[in-house]
């Protein structure tokens, strides 16, 4: 299970209009459970290792792995590695490393379809005795234009007609690699004026001459999904076969093959797939985005990949209570990006300890504070829950602020540092501006400012009050950090709605990731890849996998600005 919670149970999950309650598939399960039509919920997580998880996979292993803990049940993991020129070892281990991340638990029950190739060749030649599957060896070109349209029927292929003897010989000629790629395949035999294309004699195998990641070169013919995917849920006893939308046109051919050849029916439902503003959730734009070179490999922050998320600071917690809210749905939507970024800080608020750090560092210099002195003031890893401890931090005559928080010629209601005005250092005192040194450029070099020494710990002996509170660092303690920056990859909402002649990389956003080297405290430096912190007032950032001892590195995860409450709100 995920360190940070016991697992993947969502409980009441939000339901088809978003608010609380017990979503269709939960339903589903309780009345089939309550009538006696199941005795068992067997769920499975199916991905392809052809590339990185993503977002919409989280939705995928929160409900499948999610309803089998609520119901007592099981849920397997299934690689569906059927396609040997996309697929390899990679995949899997990162597949395996974010699922448990997320929660998932599948225990001994580790299953490819490729453990079911016997089986599935078996199968075949059944369906070919049958009479319901014939080798065909029209190209594929060929196959589309017999397959008809929407509006018109397929016709059929002059090779449907083959006998059993002769289709049987073929097919395992096919198998034994006497056949180049493309020369056959084979077809199930059902319908070609089907009202669904589907079903219109599909294709079961085809012959592939490739090295796969398991199986090495023993097969030169490889089953397709849609033959593969309900066999090996049948020879798993899954009874809930969970899947996107997209396969809903497919039910038909699940069922077909099942009842055809006789064997345990698993039940396929279907619910609506994740769709997030700003993000391309299509594992074909993912990889163009990686091998073009647009971003610095799955695991860029930038990437709405788990494995990104995860690098980027992103709480396993955050993604299941974002699925959790969005709930399931009958029909397809766009959730924006906003409500992750949501839950992202409802989550971190709660967890992540609180620090300060500067970004565009501006030296302030105390010149009233005794030279060589330090003070170690004691400030709470985080204000609201006292419990969590604190923090040694260094105060001296010398510190750091953020280059915005002075104006020299400061517009109205500017409440931070300006010629003589007197602002709260965070958790120190209150400092007031007397000089502003420049270079010899005209550019503000350093401020000299005078304290207060009753002000110590952000209040004045004879009540007076200021307006401003400013964090800071000290410089002679303080550690030099890269920032990373991180923004919305795409500019627009819908990156997929470009102008013709463009392609969805066009509208990548070029400050997508701004580097900026800033100033941390020397109690960060030694802070684990993936730990969490809050600088105060600049947002929640983690550790970086790059970062080292000698060279910290942190990522922004998200701002502390939130704006899906105002969203919220108006809704």
């Amino acid at each position: 299970m995920g360190k940070d919670a016991p697992g993947l149970s969502l409980g009441s999950n939000a339901n088809e209009a978003g608010g609380r309650g017990r979503d269709f598939i939960r339903a589903m399960i309780e009345e089939d459970l309550a009538l006696g039509r199941k005795k068992t919920v067997h769920t499975r997580f199916p991905p392809e290792p052809n590339g990185y998880l993503h977002l919409g996979h989280a939705k995928s292993i929160c409900l499948n792995f999610g309803v089998a803990e609520e119901f007592g049940g099981l849920c397997n993991l299934r690689f569906d590695d059927t396609n040997p020129l996309k697929e390899n070892q990679e995949y899997v281990d990162a597949i395996r490393k974010d699922v448990r991340w997320l929660g998932g638990d599948w225990g001994d029950r580790e299953y490819y379809a490729s453990d079911y190739f016997e089986r599935l060749y078996e199968f075949a030649e059944e369906l070919i005795r049958m009479g319901k599957a014939y080798v065909d060896s029209l190209s594929a070109e060929e196959i589309r234009e017999y397959r008809g349209t929407l509006t018109e029927p397929g016709k059929n292929s002059p090779y449907r007609d083959r006998g059993v003897k002769e289709n049987l010989d073929l097919f395992r000629r096919m198998r034994a690699g006497e056949f180049p790629d493309g020369a056959h395949v084979l077809r199930a035999k059902i319908d070609m004026a089907s009202s669904n294309i589907v079903m219109r004699d599909p294709v079961l195998y085809r012959i592939r001459h490739a090295e796969h990641h398991r199986t090495g070169n023993k097969w030169h013919i490889y089953p397709l999904y849609d033959y593969t995917h309900c066999i090996s849920d049948s020879l798993e006893g899954i009874t809930y076969s969970l899947c996107t939308l997209e396969f809903v046109n497919n039910r038909e051919l699940y069922d077909w093959v099942l009842d055809t050849l006789g064997i345990f029916r698993s039940e396929q439902t279907e619910f609506a797939r994740l769709s997030v503003t700003r993000t391309v959730l299509s594992k074909r734009k993912l990889i163009q985005l990686v091998e073009e070179g647009h971003v610095l490999g799955w695991d860029d922050p930038r990437m709405p990949t788990l494995s990104g998320l995860r690098r980027r600071g992103v709480p396993a917690a955050a993604l299941r209570e974002f699925v959790s809210r969005i709930g399931l749905a009958r029909a397809d939507n766009v959730v924006d990006y906003s409500m992750l970024e949501f839950c992202i800080r409802e989550c971190l608020n709660a967890t992540a300890p609180r620090a300060m750090a500067v970004l565009n560092p501006l030296k302030v210099i105390i010149e009233n504070y005794p030279e060589g002195r330090v003070e170690w003031l004691e400030l709470p890893l985080n204000p609201e829950r006292p419990e969590q401890g604190a923090r040694r931090v260094p105060f001296s005559r010398e510190l750091y602020i953020e280059r915005d928080d002075f104006r020299e010629d400061p517009p109205k209601k500017f409440f931070r540092l300006s010629p003589g005005s007197e602002v709260r250092l965070r958790f120190a005192y209150y400092v007031t501006c007397r000089e502003v040194q420049k270079d010899a450029q005209g550019n503000v070099s350093a401020l000299v400012c005078s304290y207060d020494p009753q002000s110590r710990g952000g209040g004045s002996a004879d009540g007076r009050k200021v307006r401003g509170t400013l964090h800071w660092v000290a410089a002679p303690y303080a550690v030099e950090a890269e920032m990373r920056l991180y923004d919305h990859l795409f500019l627009k909402d819908d990156p997929s709605d470009v102008d013709p002649g463009k392609s969805f990389p066009d509208c990548i956003n070029t400050d997508s990731l701004v580097l900026a080297s800033g100033f941390i405290d020397p109690s960060l430096r030694d802070l684990k890849p993936g730990e969490n912190i809050q600088f105060e007032r600049l947002g929640y950032f983690c550790a970086d996998s790059d970062s080292t001892p000698e060279r910290p590195v942190f990522n922004r995860t998200v701002t502390l600005k939130d704006t899906w409450a105002k969203l919220e709100k108006r809704g």
